[in-house]
């Protein structure tokens, strides 16, 4: 694109058709940085110190690589990855944060189970600190159930094992380029004003 074009209108609404398509142009190259820029925000959960067993980083390597050695689909070993890279920004909503990072590039399925994993991992702990660690038994009806139960039994709770053979990051960053690497669009292109709320959740 010409890097020289900057807009020069204040408000979308005064905005031309030629000059939004020049914006997507900026946008496209842009985007093609996104995962040095996932693979960065990862990075940052390199703790140096933690009470966990294994760091932040350490443990999303880990659900990753069990994803990847009981033979998951790729786009599952990813968001496995990527599942607390939430943690930085919303350590109280983290799931919602990644389901959002992953959702133009996964399955209804994947999405859900990162969405939703917050709660299914509170089975394992919610009753040392005073809350129900049967609140996943909310969604029982929803078909992702038994999928969420699975990512969390296999793939998380059990992975700050410091001797697990965890894989490095630079094994899943081919993975990562090959989702990420797609072009879903903008999702908001595909909402009509006849589309109803999302009510799954």
């Amino acid at each position: 694109m010409d890097k020289s074009y900057k807009a020069t209108w204040i408000r979308m609404e005064d905005a031309s058709k030629e000059e939004f398509a020049a914006i997507m142009d900026f946008e496209d190259e842009y985007n093609a940085g996104l995962v040095d820029r996932i693979v960065a925000q990862l990075k940052e959960l390199d703790e140096p110190w933690t009470a966990y067993p294994v760091n932040r980083l350490q443990h999303s390597l880990q659900s990753a690589s069990r994803a990847y050695d009981d033979n998951a689909d790729e786009e599952l070993v990813v968001a496995a990855l990527l599942h607390d890279i939430g943690d930085i920004v919303a350590p109280y909503n983290h799931g919602e944060v990644a389901a959002a990072i992953l959702k133009p590039y996964v399955s209804e399925k994947v999405h859900w189970i990162i969405q939703h994993h917050c709660v299914f991992q509170g089975y394992y702990y919610n009753h040392h600190l005073g809350g129900d660690r049967h609140a996943r038994e909310k969604y029982k009806d929803n078909p992702y159930y038994e999928d969420c139960k699975y990512f969390c039994h296999h793939y998380d709770q059990n992975a700050f094992d410091p001797d697990y053979p965890t894989k490095p990051l630079e094994f899943f960053i081919p993975m990562l380029k090959r989702m990420f690497g797609r072009h879903p669009g903008h999702l908001e292109l595909a909402e009509t004003s006849d589309d109803k709320v999302d009510s799954a959740a």
